[in-house]
């Protein structure tokens, strides 16, 4: 859900972005390499940050946030920061190396990230926009000690009632915030494959399915992607648009830089399992934890296998706010 107004520049001219917005071409060679991309993860910095809400609870060896436990169902720890800094990474890559695609003026001054997480997005926007005043709001507490001087961190629930004026954001920005708002319709992020290299028991996509149904006992409903249209224009938010993205479950696209966001995926997809499954299979569907890392079994092995060329559909949708 974006407020906007203005021009934003075109889309740059990006082979990668143009593939993953329409067909991703294999590689004829699988076992080529792709460089190490960490540098692109880096967040700059430079002033500090006041200390808020900062306790934690723990479950199945991993660690959640305690501000209002249980509404989100992942985990905050280490592990899990360093997979949103490499999801980060992969889909601003897939998207040509753009922060948003909503329409903004050239000086925005209020710009509202919510569910921020590590604020990767925030510190970037806080320096690609230095006239705006750039806050993220989130249940966890694991944000960066230091941030550029006009970014702010709020540990609240981003569904709460909003206490801004009318009109006050240039840009509200959301990202893989399904899983956390109760009364959000979204999407469960699907596996899919164009060239019919992925078997119809693929486990991941088994996986998808059974976190969804786990979610959803635990009152997170998560809907189609189309409703998100619908709901917007329930809202009254006119300009509504769409882009859509594959992004590669591993290294199996031709081209370089696909090949490095689809290797960034799969890792982020593989180190990720546990965090992702835990609560939604245990206290949702009654699995044990020793139940649940035998299933994953299957599911990691379906991710290696360089035969199946599957991915997942990234939807960007923005819209803006009607004047009153």
């Amino acid at each position: 859900m974006v407020a906007a107004v203005g021009i934003t520049d075109p889309l740059p001219a990006n082979a990668a972005a143009h593939q993953a917005s329409t067909f991703i071409e294999v590689d004829s060679e699988p076992g080529s390499t792709f460089e190490d991309a960490a540098g692109g993860l880096t967040l700059s910095s430079s002033a500090s940050l006041s200390s808020s809400v900062r306790d934690h609870s723990f479950e199945f060896g991993r660690r959640y946030h305690r501000y209002q436990d249980g509404k989100y169902a992942f985990p905050d720890d280490k592990p899990e920061q360093e997979r949103e800094h490499m999801k980060h990474f992969a889909i601003i890559t897939a998207m040509g190396d753009r922060l948003h695609y909503a329409p903004i003026r050239k000086n925005p001054e209020n710009i509202l990230d919510l569910g921020t997480g590590t604020g990767t997005w925030c510190v970037e926007m806080g320096e690609q926009y230095p006239s705006a005043l750039v806050q993220g709001v989130d249940l966890s507490s694991i944000q960066p000690s230091w941030a550029p001087p006009n970014v702010q961190f709020v540990i609240d629930d981003a569904e709460a009632q909003c206490v801004y004026p009318p009109d006050h954001f240039d840009l509200i920005h959301a990202r893989h915030t399904v899983q956390a708002f109760r009364d959000y319709q979204g999407m469960l992020a699907q596996a899919h494959n164009d060239d019919g290299s992925m078997p119809p028991d693929f486990a991941f996509a088994r996986m998808l399915q059974l976190v969804g149904r786990g979610l959803a006992a635990m009152s997170i409903n998560l809907g189609g992607v189309r409703d998100i249209r619908n709901q917007l224009e329930r809202a009254g938010f006119t300009s509504i648009h769409e882009r859509t993205f594959k992004v590669p479950l591993g290294p199996w696209a031709r081209d370089a830089l696909l090949k490095k966001v689809g290797a960034y995926y799969r890792a982020i997809a593989v180190d990720g399992l546990q965090a992702i499954t835990l609560r939604p299979m245990c206290n949702g569907l009654g699995w044990t934890p020793e139940e649940v890392d035998v299933f994953l079994g299957g599911v990691r092995r379906s991710l290696l296998d360089a035969e199946v060329h599957a991915y997942q559909v990234l939807h960007v949708i923005y819209a803006q706010k009607a004047e009153l």
